[in-house]
């Protein structure tokens, strides 16, 4: 997705450079920055995972019939392409320094495989889905104009409601849930240019999105968990393309 991203960036303005090249340049919506508010919004694709970090523990107690193969924790997470898709309020701070908010919601789905379980896939694997109502509050600091193109650089924190919690669920990995919090934050930071056209103006960005508090939720039983008791942190982490329209 990087690369797409990066292809489509050059190919768009090699031809605005070649378009200037053959007339005079026609600046397009020239007094849209000068407004106080404006509205948007955006689509786009993400991919996560997450960041584990251990616990220091290599003694496991055995959980009924599944058993601690010897193996150092590790757990291999597979993440599938998601969804993003939401609105966009900016403010006008100054004319290079724009507040935004862009709630919206974001879905992804990620399988944990627990290496170092012996047993099938369903005691081996779980499955966490999430669908997130994203609330990002963002600072944006933009280059001056040239011609119909302005770069930018974005970041800032971000509330998310996980629809697809099951914290408050009463069961855990006994019974094949693995739990994930339900409010959490994150942070994030990315790159992106405004490109100006005759009706509206289109600004493709990519960013980074990173957990700040630990998203898991413990077994009942966690002393004695092969699922939660060897992992100390777990929190989502990925990379958003986003084609925002204005």
């Amino acid at each position: 997705m990087k690369r797409v991203f990066v292809s489509v960036i050059i190919i768009l303005f090699f031809i605005n450079n070649s378009t200037a090249q053959k007339r005079d340049i026609v600046k397009y919506k020239q007094n849209w920055d000068k407004q106080l508010v404006f509205w948007g919004y955006y689509l786009g694709l993400n991919k996560k995972d997450f960041k584990i970090s251990y616990n220091n523990k290599n003694n496991f107690t055995n959980f009924t019939n599944i058993s601690y193969n010897g193996k150092a924790p590790f757990i291999n997470v597979i993440s599938t392409s998601g969804f993003d898709v939401g609105l966009i309020g900016d403010l006008r701070l100054h004319k290079n320094i724009n507040l935004r908010l862009e709630p919206g919601l974001s879905s992804n789905t990620k399988t944990l495989e627990f290496t170092y379980i012996n047993g099938n896939e369903n005691v081996k694997t779980r499955e966490v889905n999430g669908t997130y109502l994203r609330i990002p509050v963002l600072l944006k600091f933009s280059t001056d104009r040239l011609n119909n193109i302005r770069p930018y650089v974005i970041g800032g924190v971000s509330y998310d409601f996980n629809f697809s919690s099951n914290e408050d669920n009463e069961f855990d990995n006994s019974t094949g849930e693995f739990r994930m919090t339900k409010n959490n934050f994150t942070y994030e930071i990315g790159v992106g240019v405004d490109l100006y056209f005759p009706y509206f103006i289109f600004s493709p960005s990519i960013r980074g999105v990173f957990a700040i508090n630990n998203e898991l939720v413990r077994d009942d039983f966690d002393d004695k968990s092969l699922w939660t008791s060897p992992i100390d942190y777990l929190g989502t982490r990925g990379v958003f393309i986003k084609f925002a329209f204005h």
